[in-house]
This record gives structure tokens, sequence and C-alpha cells, in this order.
């Protein structure tokens, strides 16, 4: 009896052993911020269950679709074994809409019970609406119908709390910014939460009051080392009054930590990264890029690269870089539109890199620890930083890194892989697809530094490449009988990969791909 018992034992603990190990292969891997990490990478390196040998117009496509109120405009997140009370334990993918709602779905089924939100929670009430875009201005631009929640919220996993940047208009008198804390599990505020925006920054003898009438928070939240880092700019053109902003808050009090003002006392040079974060690298600084506005060296930032650092409730600037022909690009509306991709240590002379591109399409490698500030004898180039590839990728998405390789996505052009070795980067691609509409910016789903799969919304079509070889495996709306067309998208829209499914935000729903 002893030794059939001491039998058992020891199966069990075989079995034990097996299950753990499945766990251990499958585990699911938490997104939380824009573009998977706060470098904004772009790369999931998580992703074991979509392939480029599954990833096809036959084995793959559109599951489900939730509806939503109004346009999801930020990236999708996602946490799994999410315990939702009365409703159980739910892998929970995350969106905001401009109707200033946040939802909580369900992020593998629609079936059943999960044909509705787990939660939906609501900033508006009597007298209280998003922003019309009559008011808001500039919607021929970005064809938004009302302004409230722009940005890709930000989730601390540790404190289970969805931070969310809501704006509002109010008995029809007061724009407001509002700073939502909200338990990721019921939706419902924390402690403390919400609190309003508002900030000053003193220049020069001028108190530069925060606008909330003008401002935008189109660029995604950031959470680094305890603080919230949230930026402004326009709607998506230049009306006067609004001011490139950052603004730090501390994420477990919501208190103001420091404000920085990049046009003091001017106008223009929003920070609007085509609604990509702001970045950060492991020390805690803090980068992002400016749009066209005025520039005067060490003062206004217009098209411009800025680093700034948290010193105590103070936030202020480090260093900056802005391109020679700066005046140029200002007179022609190219801004300095995309996030800034911080890059992993490279050897060679610069180990600490960043790389930024705009709208020109001209892409500038940066030291982090000496960006270059400006070069006013320059007339050909930049000669003060690391590297320069002009004119390379006109109207990219964001720049993004898998492999030692930096991707663009210029605007009907291939979408091309550059290598980067010894913190150089080669200006002849190792692979390049065919040409694609693109105006998005793709992220890449690989397991590690294999199986890699770059996602792209050309135009209304969700194409899926290899990203090795760039070579196309799939592409939505070439199945029999129109079963993965997406919906309307919405300006710039975002693609989420996790857990072996991609997740879009439409102008009226959630739209969620998979192996079928």
């Amino acid at each position: 009896m002893v030794t059939s018992s001491r039998v058992r034992i020891a199966v069990l603990n075989i079995l034990i052993f097996i299950v753990a190990g499945m766990k251990v292969g499958y585990a699911q891997v938490p997104v939380t911020t824009w573009h998977y990490d706060n470098e904004h990478s772009g790369a999931n390196l998580n992703e074991t269950i979509l392939t480029p040998q599954n990833v096809n117009n036959t084995s793959f496509g559109k599951l489900f679709t939730q509806p939503v109120d109004d346009a999801v405009i930020g990236q999708a997140l996602y946490l799994p074994h999410v315990t939702i009370p009365k409703l159980g334990v739910h892998n929970v993918v995350y969106v905001a809409t401009m109707n200033d709602s946040v939802y909580a779905f369900d992020a593998d089924s629609a079936a059943g019970k999960n044909n509705k939100p787990l939660w939906q929670t609501s900033f508006l009430s009597k007298g209280v609406t998003p922003v019309p875009i009559s008011l808001q201005k500039c919607g021929g631009t970005t064809q938004w119908s009302q302004v409230g929640i722009v940005s890709t919220p930000v989730i601390d996993p540790a404190s289970g709390t969805l931070f969310v940047v809501a704006k509002t208009y109010e008995q029809h008198t007061s724009y407001v910014h509002r700073l939502h804390a909200l338990d990721v599990a019921t939706g419902r505020e924390k402690a403390g939460s919400p609190i309003v925006i508002t900030a000053s920054y003193l220049f020069a003898g001028v108190n530069n009051v925060f606008a909330d009438m003008m401002q935008v928070n189109r660029p995604a939240l950031l959470l680094a080392n305890g603080y919230l880092y949230i930026a402004f700019g326009s709607n998506g053109c230049r009306g006067g009054q609004e001011q490139g902003w950052v603004l730090s808050y501390s994420a477990s009090t919501l208190a103001l930590q420091g404000a920085w003002d990049d046009e003091p006392s001017s106008s223009g040079s929003a920070v609007w990264q085509r609604g990509g974060g702001l970045s950060a690298d492991s020390a805690g600084n803090v980068y992002g890029a400016t749009a066209d506005g005025p520039f005067t060296a060490g003062t206004n930032f217009g098209e411009s690269v800025f680093k700034l650092s948290q010193v105590g409730s103070t936030l202020q600037l480090d260093d900056w870089f802005t391109p020679y022909n700066e005046a140029d690009l200002n007179s022609h509306d190219q801004d300095m539109s995309e996030p800034v991709l911080v890059l992993p240590d490279q050897s060679g002379p610069n180990p600490h890199l960043a790389a930024a591109v705009g709208k020109e399409g001209t892409i500038y490698l940066l030291n982090r620890d000496n960006i270059g500030h400006f070069c006013s004898t320059c007339t050909q180039g930049d000669t003060q930083i690391v590297q320069e590839l002009p004119a390379f990728a006109p109207e990219t998405g964001a720049l993004i890194y898998w492999n030692n390789m930096i991707y663009t996505s210029a605007n009907s052009s291939p979408i091309m892989a550059l290598p980067l070795a010894n913190g150089a980067l080669g200006n002849i691609p190792v692979a390049q697809s065919k040409k694609s509409s693109s105006g998005h910016s793709p992220v890449i789903s690989s397991n590690g530094t294999s199986s890699g799969v770059l996602w792209q919304l050309n135009g209304q079509t969700l194409t899926a490449y290899d990203a090795t070889s760039l070579a196309t495996l799939y592409a939505s709306g070439q199945d029999q009988g129109g079963r993965d067309l997406l919906p309307p998208l919405p300006h710039f829209a975002n693609i989420l990969v996790a857990n072996g499914k991609v997740y879009i935000g439409t102008n009226n729903s959630l739209v969620v791909f998979g192996l079928l």
C-alpha cells in the first residue's frame, strides 16, 4: 500500500511538472504601452502562435468584431488572466474612444456572454460631451467628428491601473482635460482620480499657461520610473494658441511633477508624433519630437528632437537636436512627425543611440549622450550627429527595430529593412517589400529572433509580411466572400498583436484577427 501511494505521488509530481512546463511554454505576456516597450521598438518578441507559416489567407482571418461608440484612435492594450468581478478570469483587451469611453473586452471571444464588454466606463454626463470638431477645428486634416480620448492609454500592471487622458466640453463654455486612473478589473476610478490637468511654464519672466481649447493629447501616454508623461499639441493644424507641452505626474498620487513648454511665448511645434508615445531609455530620460513651428536655438524648438529628465518635481530639458534646414522644413510643413526610437546599446564609439525621422523622410541617427543641438554653419547635412540618411523614407510610419534592423514604411514605397551594425545604419536594404500604400505605423511579432511577421495597414487592408524577407504572407480582402474586409479606419490607426491575435481599432469597432 505504501509503495502504491509513493507511485501515485511520483506520477502526480510528473504530471504537475509537465503542466507547469506547458504553462511556461505558452505564457501570455501583457502589452501595457504603445509599441510594446518604452523604447518603442514596435516589436513583440513573445508571439509563439502566429508565424510566417500559418499567417495566410487559408488559415488566418477575421474572427470577430466588438462594436464601440466612436472611433478608436489609440492602440489597444492587453492583460492576461484578469479576474473580473462576477465574470471570472479573462484575457482582456482595452480600448478607448473619441466618445470618451473606455472598454474592456474578452480578448479571445465574442461568443455567449462575451458578446458585450466586460465593463465600459464613460466620462460623459449631463452637460459634458466630447469636443465637437466644429469647435476643435482642423477636422479637414484628421476627419474626426469630435475629440474625446485620442491617445493610447498606459497600464501599470503592478497596481492594476489603466491611465487615460480624456478631453471634454462642459456646460457649453469650457474645455477640460482630465487624467483618469481606472481599476483594470472594474473600470472604476481609483482613489484621487480623476484630476483636472492644469499647468504653467515660467520662461524669461513670462508665465505661459496651458490652454485647453487648442491642446490635444495625441501621443500615447508613457509610464517610466513611477512617473506618467503626457504630451500635447494641436489637432492637426496650427491655430495660433497651441504649444507643444510635456507634463509629468506621479503615478501613485497623480500630483503634477513638472511641465515643459517647447514654444514659450509663441505657438506651433505640437508634440503629436503620429499618435506614437514619448520614449524613455533605461535611465528614465524622456525623448520626443516636435512639429513645424518657430525655432530659436535653446528657446523655441520647432522641428526638433528633445531629451528631458526628471529631477524631483521638475521636468527639465537636458539636450536637443534641430536639423540644419529647419527653416525650409517649417515653410513646407515637414514636421518631425514620428516618435523617437531608442535603440539597444551598440558596439563602436557611440553605444547609446536613438533614431528620429520626419515627414521629409530624413533618418537621423543620434547619440543620446550628445544629441547635437543645431549646426548654424551646415549647408548640406548635419555633420554634428552620428549619421544622416537624407530624404530616405518620406511620410514613413514610426520606425521599428527588430533583429539588428530598422524598418521604414514610407508612403507609396516599399517597406524596407535597414541593417544596424556597430552603431551605423546601412542605406542599402537587406530586404524590401513590394510597393505599399502605408500611412500607418507597422509592428512586428516574433518568437524572439525567429518567426517574425511584420504587420501593416495599407489603406483599408491589413497586410502581413515575413519580417526577414518582407515577402507578402497575407492581405485582408483577398479571401472569398469578403470575410476579412475591414470597416473604415481612423486617421493613423494602430495595430496590436498579442497571444495569437491581431487587434485593430476602427471608426466604430474593435476588429480581431487570428487563426481560423
